[in-house]
């Protein structure tokens, strides 16, 4: 690309304008970016893109407010709707990845994990729907889910550290140009080029980092107080200039506690005048008296599957690295090799305290309708028989991203250059730890009474009447031992050309060829034996140490109610589970398998080709033009191991296992192509005074998981049936037309206001359509012939699950399907049940997916920017509005389509730099907005996560001109992230983290 010195707009407006000025924004953006290398930065392009006789523009690069004047003038110069971030106001910054940064630009809004920014919503278009690119290249990503193989396209920004980025473009409007696939917005990762920085750059970092959040969880589950990080960057050239070589790297430790309190298996919601399991009593009927404004029959209410507490400590390891080698042997000809690696890993160690609901005889207590919240929610147990659940985890999980590109750029004439990109990239998520990627070891004592959790407050405080904890009767109960696994991989080439016409006119044209797999896999054994898998003698008193779960959730309203049951046992997991396997007699039955029962792997080969026209032009006032058109042609191939289910078995009172027999892979294709035109106009009313326009049509391919290759059914289900999914490889990809307008007033150096308005019309849009099947016809003891004769003959209720399977038991051990294994610490039978042949056929709720919906979302975005005068003092703000009239009807049941992230952002950063001493402080809020329209049940229901504020502060001191040292502290507020379903009562989770501090020095060879 030509890099040429800006030319004045105030008086006349040459043709060539738009794309050198551009390009020069372009320019400052990679070497200015590189700040992370060197202070200074010579907008020089490569000998290869320079044209002859063209004179260098040299912009020297520092501080704060000079970084905030580099993305102004991306902003101001470019073609369209374009966000920019420079390394140096990154690096300057206590931001621990690139969302963390990008969440600072209007629009943008961020996702946290573990405290940290992972994924990104813009403009209300979730994380699958942004594209992520790597110096113009498409880069995979990979992810993996708790308790199956995860479908995500959405880019993990925690495995990137900020040190090795030197800069950031968002595209907010669609370009012929780039890869399809950014409905919401394209995010350009941009990395330094040694040939842009010419000469010896190097500069060595070190970090400090104490988290406060690991000191909030037992101390076994503790890592060491501070951790280390370091940076380094390398770069140099040779050969009179024509060879260069950047290398950079950094390594960062990261302990944490996460504390959680919710209902993760979520909400069975019922209208007022329903009958159904889990239903609280209709007036008249026994129980009904225990109940206390008691939802009207047009209501919906919702009662609680389970309630848990956890604690878990974090270990993090991240580490990140580039090579880059550039070669222009003439000043025609620039070959560019470089090289990125990234690896993000994660060590989990967790304990719990938990109680089931299995909706015996209740009381409870509800708000007013249409949607009735819990006040309190009471099951019935006498005598206490049930179990006090403490479950326990460990587990650990790598994430690996690599990519190989070559780049050459070959200016032809004077009029005509091309450029040829190819890459090989990869990533790759798994287990690291023999225990899987998620395991769970459940242990518990069998002395539960009457239980009740308070639902008014943000903490849900579980009581439970009658019980104590006694060491002697823990033992282990049911078990999980999970391994989630992906791999995506892209080898793409791109061949771009540019003619330049005489009035300096361009146009660009291009055709790329992309090829991407993606593998998503799963597997997990798991005991069902949560009855009780061994006895309470198998485990020495000893290994169970008591503690108080109170003490771990001090951030949050409600944690310190005396009405709390706050005793629970932490303990050793490889300790407990060793024991376990000792009494099994089989130690494989508590590991993790490699031999993968859900296998899904797709293949998607996509051609595509562009072109786009740009001017320039006087008509009253200066004004450009970019339009173009690109077509893009996708072929799809899904292949899926379908597990064959074999039948069913009841092991435990809600515990219902679908058994498997030997996998078979299926395959199914599709295909689709478009042709997408986006066009840009701008206009500059006055020197000042800039207005734009743009349309635009853009897509965003279906997640992996919608279009896997099979039906699976899930290993779990319940009294009411089961559960599984349907993909198809046919599904369109979200298509969007979009408008924006915008207006900006640049009122003074480094500062302006401005104000946009943007519309998205979506198509295609993906609906979750849940059908009711009976997948390989298999047989449920649910409702079965032995259930309903001890219903009638056993004297069982049908809701008293405890006596309906000792009755059978008693009288059927060892016939039809029924094998008894033993009995609990309270006398009650445990074993399993098969279904027969005479019993009932099992329902199953399939949930697949089609292009059955339309939406469209609309908003607007303030910024300003003021810097006052010479002072040093300094402020940067943005405000956006999302809106769609696709909202979820809380007061309605069943499938739902809403969109899903829609929220109000707001950013306040307030900075003061001179010469040596540089502040910023950090204001960054999210409204509330719906996370996901199914729960932890399974069945469709709101999670919405509340509203969330965070304040961070970074503080820096310069020693000399190679030395300086800082200061950052993230989460200033001890912000909580808390999650509600229809009510605010329906609790979902509520984590706490902590604020976390680092002290640094960095020194500039």
């Amino acid at each position: 690309m030509s890099i040429s010195p800006p030319a004045s707009r105030q008086i006349s407006r040459h043709p060539a304008f738009r794309m050198t000025h551009l390009a020069a924004a372009c320019g400052l953006l990679i070497g200015g970016a590189g700040s992370a290398i060197a202070q200074q930065q010579a907008a020089a392009a490569p000998a290869s893109a320079k044209p002859e006789g063209e004179q260098v523009e040299t912009v020297v690069v520092t501080g704060i407010r000079k970084s905030l004047d580099t993305s102004l003038s991306l902003k101001r110069d470019s073609s369209g709707i374009v966000d920019g971030i420079v390394a140096e106001d990154i690096g300057k910054f206590p931001d621990t990845n690139l969302a963390e940064s990008m969440q600072r630009i209007s629009g943008v809004s961020i996702d946290r994990s573990v405290g940290e920014g992972s994924k990104i919503t813009v403009r209300g278009v979730g994380p699958e729907f942004n594209l992520v690119l790597l110096n113009g290249r498409q880069m995979p990503s990979a992810g993996i889910v708790d308790t199956g193989a995860s479908g995500s396209r959405a880019f993990d920004f925690a495995n990137l550290a900020s040190e090795s980025i030197s800069a950031l473009e968002v595209y907010k409007t669609s370009r012929a140009a780039s890869p399809a696939g950014g409905m919401g917005a394209t995010i350009n990762i941009k990395t330094a080029r040694p040939l842009d920085n010419p000469g010896f750059r190097a500069n060595l970092g070190v970090k400090a980092m104490y988290d406060e959040s690991n000191n909030r969880i037992p101390d076994s589950l503790r890592g060491s107080q501070v951790t280390p990080e370091v940076s380094g960057i390398y770069s140099n050239t040779f050969a009179d200039g024509t060879f260069g070589i950047a290398i950079s790297g950094s390594y960062q430790e990261r302990n944490l506690g996460l504390s959680y309190a919710g209902v993760p298996n979520g909400w069975r919601s019922f209208k007022g005048d329903e009958n159904n399991w889990g239903t609280i009593p209709q007036p008249g009927q026994p129980g009904s008296e225990n109940i206390t404004n008691r939802p009207g029959p047009d209501d919906i209410y919702s009662v609680p599957q389970n309630i848990n507490y956890g604690v878990s400590g974090i270990q993090r390891q991240r580490t990140n690295g580039q090579l880059t080698l550039q070669w222009a042997p003439m000043k025609e000809l620039t070959a560019t090799l470089d090289y990125t690696y990234s690896e993000l890993k994660l060590q989990t160690k967790r304990n719990e305290l938990s109680a089931w609901f299995n909706f015996g005889p209740s009381s409870s207590s509800w708000t007013d309708g249409p949607v009735a919240g819990p006040i309190f929610y009471s099951e019935t147990i006498n005598p206490a028989t049930s179990d006090i659940a403490m479950g326990g985890a460990k587990f650990a999980t790598k994430n690996t991203n690599d990519s190989l590109g070559l780049n050459v750029a070959w200016k032809a004439t004077n009029s005509l250059s091309f450029e040829l990109d190819s890459h090989h990239s990869s990533a790759e998520s798994g287990a690291d730890s023999p225990y899987g990627s998620n395991s769970v070891l459940g242990t518990a004592s069998f002395n539960r009474g009457t239980t009740t959790v308070d639902f008014t407050k943000d903490f849900p405080v579980l009581s439970i009447e009658g019980s104590t904890l006694d060491p002697s009767k823990m033992m282990v109960t049911g078990s999980s031992f999970r391994n989630s696994y992906m791999k995506s991989e892209i080898d793409q080439t791109q061949v771009k050309g540019r003619y330049k016409f005489e009035d300096a006119s361009k146009l660009d044209f291009g055709v790329s060829l992309t090829d991407a797999d993606n593998r998503s896999a799963y597997s997990n054994v798991q005991r069902d034996t949560w009855g009780g898998a061994t006895n309470p003698g198998d485990y020495p008193d000893g290994v169970w140490h008591p503690d108080k779960m109170s003490r771990y959730f001090g951030s949050v309203s409600g944690s310190n109610s005396s009405a709390f049951f706050n005793n629970f046992y932490t303990w050793d997991f490889d300790q407990v589970r060793a024991l376990a396997a000792q009494a099994a007699g089989d130690d494989s039955l508590y590991r993790a398998s490699n031999v993968f029962t859900t296998d899904r792997r797709v293949n998607e080969k996509s051609q595509s080709a562009f072109v786009q026209y740009s001017t320039d032009w006087e008509w009253g006032v200066p004004m450009g033009m970019a339009a173009g058109l690109r077509y893009e042609h996708t072929d799809v191939t899904s292949k899926a191991l379908v597990p064959v289910a074999t039948g069913i078995s009841w092991a435990s009172n809600n515990e219902f296992s679908v058994g498997f027999g030997d996998p078979t892979f299926t395959q199914l294709k599709g295909s689709y192509s478009y042709v997408l035109p986006s066009i840009d106009f701008d206009a500059d009313l006055t020197s000042k005074l800039k207005a734009r326009v743009s349309y635009g049509e853009s897509i965003g391919r279906p997640q992996w998981d919608y279009i896997q290759g099979g039906q699976t059914l899930n290993q779990l289900a319940r009294i009411d049936g089961g559960t599984g999914s349907q993909g198809n490889p046919a599904l369109k990809p979200l298509k969007s037309k979009n408008i924006d307008l915008s207006l900006e007033y640049y009122y003074a150096k480094g500062s302006y206001v401005a104000a946009g308005y943007f519309a998205k019309n979506l198509s295609n849009y993906v609906g979750v359509t849940t059908v009711e099947g009976t997948p390989f016809n298999l047989h449920t003891p649910a409702n079965g012939v032995l259930f309903q004769e001890a219903v009638s003959q056993g004297g069982c209720t049908d809701s008293d699950l405890t006596c309906i399977r000792n009755y059978i038991f008693t009288n059927y051990d060892g016939t039809r399907g029924v094998t008894k294994t033993g009995v609990d610490g309270n006398g009650n039978s445990v074993g399993t049940i098969v279904g027969q042949p005479d019993d009932p056929v099992a329902t199953f709720q399939i949930t697949t997916y089609s292009n059955q919906h339309k939406a469209r979302l609309y908003g607007l975005e303030l910024n300003w920017q003021h810097m006052f005068g010479n002072s040093g003092f300094g402020v940067s703000s943005n405000y956006t509005y999302v809106n769609s009239g696709l909202k979820y009807k809380n007061g309605s049941l069943g499938e739902q389509f809403a969109l899903e992230g829609l929220s109000d952002t707001a950013n306040l950063v307030a900075f003061y730099e001179n010469d040596t001493y540089e502040v910023r402080v950090a204001y960054n809020w999210r409204d509330q907005f719906l996370a996901a329209r199914f729960d932890g049940s399974g069945t469709p229901n709101p999670v919405y996560t509340e509203a969330y504020s965070q304040i961070d502060l970074s503080a820096g001191y310069k020693l000399s001109d190679n030395l300086s040292f800082q200061f950052e502290a993230i989460n200033l507020n001890d912000a909580v992230v808390r999650q509600h379903g229809r009510t605010k009562n329906e609790i979902i989770g509520v984590w706490q983290t902590g604020p976390r501090y680092t002290i640094g020095a960095r020194y500039k060879f």
